[in-house]
């Protein structure tokens, strides 16, 4: 039995970035050029060795022609060839550091949920294999989970044995093919019998069939016998919580996730929650790292040495610029957006103890915050 209704993930994920930004920005100008150069090469070596490999997702059913699968494959190795020379240098002269800075050697395991794809590259980039899987408490508590000699990047993996993913539309239930993006649900020996003393939670998370809904919204890649996708059939994708989703006044369904995600990468921002609920557009209220974006603001001469004050309006025509950068690839553009100066914490109750954002806490804290972003 479990006793908690709302499915929460139960995710660790593996802390990198400001442990690693820090040493790289506390370097000489020569050691950062020289660090962030071979780390951006590494990253292209493992996208031509993905190519290479067939680790590359989609969601396409369809295979590729097997000209074009042959030549995409021989570009892969062409371009691995020639960086694989740099990869090593930057394992043996710079990424070695880098892995005893985080406490990991050759291997990671991080649970619950999926990573972002961010870390999950750079890990890779500097020799780290992430084991990555997926579960929540009512599954006791996993569901999938990568294989050591498969790991694809993006994926938690293939179901456990003896366990059954179905992937189902949103709004009819119905079961969807491969590729295709909808609710996530599981059935298994590890599935919950239920929640304690709680039978109508109990009847809307398990339906007759035994399948539990999970909350989240995912998909299954399509199996490829040839081509760059050919060893990733069978794998779990997710995209985010089913309750997240943020529906426009247009009629278009969002998932914050992924714009989130992006905004994320940047050493301006500390947290950012995208809202937008019924409206025409989307907006954001974000928790700026005021440091950098001092830093940033005297390196763009906005400020001068001797000036520690960033207006308001500074702040935010830099943080736009920030986000308009990282989202520039996403299917989705974030509008107004507004500055909080209260990090969010789970010691204030705006984090879960996993250091997941509680969207629902947050957009309430800020709700006239949020009715002015869209006046």
């Amino acid at each position: 039995m479990a006793d908690q209704p709302p499915h929460t993930y139960r995710r660790r994920e593996t802390t990198s970035g400001s442990s690693i930004h820090k040493q790289i920005s506390s370097s000489s100008a020569a050691r950062k050029f020289v660090a962030l150069s071979l780390i951006r090469i590494s990253l292209l070596y493992m996208e031509a060795k993905r190519i290479c490999e067939g680790k590359v997702l989609t969601r396409k059913k369809n295979q590729d022609p097997p000209i074009v699968a042959l030549l995409c494959n021989l570009w892969g190795r062409v371009v691995a060839a020639i960086l694989w020379p740099f990869h090593i240098l930057g394992m043996k002269l710079v990424f070695c550091q880098m892995r005893s800075a985080i406490g990991i050697s050759k291997a990671g395991i991080s649970g619950g949920g999926s990573l972002p794809l961010h870390i999950d590259k750079f890990f890779e980039a500097i020799g780290v294999k992430l084991q990555n899987g997926y579960g929540l408490t009512e599954t006791s508590p996993v569901v999938a989970c990568r294989r050591p000699d498969n790991i694809v990047l993006g994926t938690v993996g293939y179901p456990l044995n003896f366990t059954e993913i179905m992937i189902v539309d949103l709004e009819t239930g119905r079961p969807l093919p491969d590729g295709s993006k909808g609710i996530v649900k599981v059935r298994g020996p590890q599935v919950m019998n239920g929640y304690y003393k709680n039978e109508s939670a109990t009847g809307e998370a398990i339906d007759e069939d035994g399948w539990f809904n999970s909350g989240d919204i995912g998909w299954i890649v399509p199996k490829h016998s040839t081509g760059m996708s050919r060893q990733c059939g069978g794998m779990l994708v997710l995209e985010g919580r089913a309750k997240d989703t943020i529906v426009l006044s247009t009629g278009e369904n969002v998932e914050p996730s992924g714009l989130e995600e992006a905004v994320m990468r940047s050493n301006l921002i500390q947290h950012i929650l995208v809202v937008g609920q019924d409206q025409r557009r989307l907006g954001a209220l974000i928790v700026p790292n005021r440091d950098e974006l001092l830093l940033a603001a005297k390196n763009r001469l906005l400020i001068n040495d001797e000036n520690s004050e960033l207006s308001k309006d500074k702040m935010i025509s830099l943080l736009h610029e920030e986000v308009r950068n990282r989202t520039k690839d996403c299917s989705f553009h974030i509008g107004p957006i507004t500055i909080v100066d209260e990090p969010f914490t789970v010691e204030n109750g705006l984090m879960t103890p996993t250091m997941k954002v509680r969207r629902d806490k947050v957009i309430d804290l800020y709700k006239v915050e949020i009715a002015n972003l869209f006046k």
